[in-house]
Parts: structure tokens; sequence; C-alpha cells
């Protein structure tokens, strides 16, 4: 898990106490913090490629709003978790932004607790997203580098056929099946069925594909 020293926390909010307030909060819980007062500020300085980081996100501003901010981020493809802030009127909206693919809401007022809780499972399920996307690009690396013939062997091991099936589908011999069977695994670097199996349907889960 990375530590929060690592980890960059974003708040863009008009309003100015409320934003040195969470800096204070945060800092103390050695979060290192950026402060934006509007959604332009923000963009303007945004950067892809820039260290962990967490966008907390007043839903309403002057100018371009949180979850316009929100969908503009999302349209540049950025991945980063976002947790909305909220007054009692705009909580359907925060509903709609988290149905979209934002973190969580919470309403004002809260407690401290509550946002560090969030903080901490924001950043817990972008580090397991991100892990998820390293292992489904080193499967499709690994996938690209099967032959057709192997690649065929693959999808009916993983639809369940045994040898003598498989051999029959593709009109070639048992031998030659688990030939192209042993250098298929030895290529997606894995030592069982049942490893292959669970390694490839994640992979086509995560790439939103049929898993059979």
């Amino acid at each position: 898990m990375t530590t929060s020293k690592a980890i960059l926390i974003h708040i863009v909010d008009d309003d100015e106490a409320f934003r040195d307030s969470l800096v204070w909060l945060l800092e103390s819980h050695d979060y290192r913090v950026a402060c934006h007062d509007h959604a332009e500020a923000f963009l303007a300085g945004f950067r892809p490629d820039a260290a962990t980081s967490c966008l907390i996100l007043d839903i309403r501003m002057p100018g371009m709003s949180g979850l316009e901010l929100y969908e503009e981020l999302q349209a540049r493809g950025n991945r980063w978790p976002v947790i909305f802030i909220t007054g009692h009127g705009d909580v359907p909206m925060a509903v709609q932004a988290v149905k979209r693919g934002a973190y969580d809401f919470l309403e004002k007022p809260f407690n401290q607790e509550a946002l560090l809780q969030a903080i901490d499972s924001a950043l817990c399920a972008a580090a397991n997203l991100q892990q998820d996307e390293v292992q489904a690009n080193q499967c499709e690396s690994r996938l690209q580098a099967l032959t057709t013939r192997e690649r065929e062997v693959l999808d009916r091991v993983i639809e369940g056929k045994m040898n003598k099936v498989i051999a029959d589908d593709l009109g070639i011999s048992i031998k030659t099946v688990e030939a192209h069977r042993g250098k298929m695994m030895d290529k997606m670097g894995v030592r069982s069925i049942a490893d292959l199996v669970q390694t490839v349907v994640a992979y086509r889960q995560q790439k939103g594909k049929p898993a059979a």
C-alpha cells in the first residue's frame, strides 16, 4: 500500500475556510495537499501522470462545477478516485456521479473521521484497480505472443474441453494438442489449468469481454 506521504490529495472548493480546514486535517495525517479555488485552476495544472492522487471536489462551484470537472477528467481517461462534497440539496446529483464512477460523496456537515475513512477506502480501491490493470496488460501481452494454433487450443481449454475433443475440433492428433498446450501454458506463465482459467477470465472481465 502506498504510504500517505507519497499521496497527493487535491481539494477543489471555492470556500477558502473549508479548504483551510481540510488542509490542516489531511496534513496532520501526513498527506500532501494541493488546493484549487475553482475547477479551471485545477485543470490548468492537471498532469495525468502525476503521483498517486485523490480528488475531493465540491459538487457545486461558480464557473465549472465539480460534476462538470469530473466529467472532463473522465473524458481524458483519468482514473483517480473522486470524493464529492455536497450540500443536502445536491445529494441526487452526487448519487448520479457515483453511478458514473465517482468513489463516494459526503454531505456537509461531516465528521473528520468519515472523510479520512473515505480517502483511505478510495485509495485502496484505486490501488486494486491499478493492479488489476497491470495484470490484464501482462495477460494481453502473453496472449499476443501465442500462435494462432496455440490460441485455438487455449480457447478450447478455457471452455473445459479435453485433449481428445480439442484434437477432433482442430483436426490434429492428441500429441499435437499436448505439444501446443504445453507451449501455450509456458507462454502464459501458468502451471495449471485452474491458473490459466483464472488468469484469462480475469483478463476478459477487466476488458469487458465474454469470459468463455
